[in-house]
């Protein structure tokens, strides 16, 4: 009884792999064939948008801001942050924990 669900798994994932190939196949046919049309009533090219060139390069300069870039000339020195920055208080709870263990 067990092999008969691994027979049944087998066979569909079969049937994927195969339908996967095909499908691809002919998602490939399509995709050429509205490629060919496409190049061939110049849907490739940019010259079809409504807008003209004018127009694009208008809003195109109009959405550019300068930018501006701010030199800071002054040596960036790395600081090295203390590994326990809080060593008093660090000391405090274990002394307390000292004074506990002796009690």
């Amino acid at each position: 009884m067990l092999r008969l669900p691994q027979i049944i798994r087998n066979l569909f994932l079969r049937l994927e792999g195969l339908f996967g190939v095909l499908f691809q196949t002919v998602s490939n046919l399509i995709g050429n064939l509205f490629g060919f049309f496409a190049k061939l009533f110049g849907f490739t090219s940019s010259g079809y948008f409504l807008e003209s060139n004018e127009a694009q390069a208008i809003k195109q300069a109009s959405a550019k801001q300068p930018i501006e870039t701010n030199q800071d000339n002054t040596a960036k020195i790395p600081t090295t942050n203390r590994r326990r920055p809080n060593a008093k208080i660090d000391d405090y709870y274990l002394n307390m924990a000292r004074d506990v263990k002796k009690n």
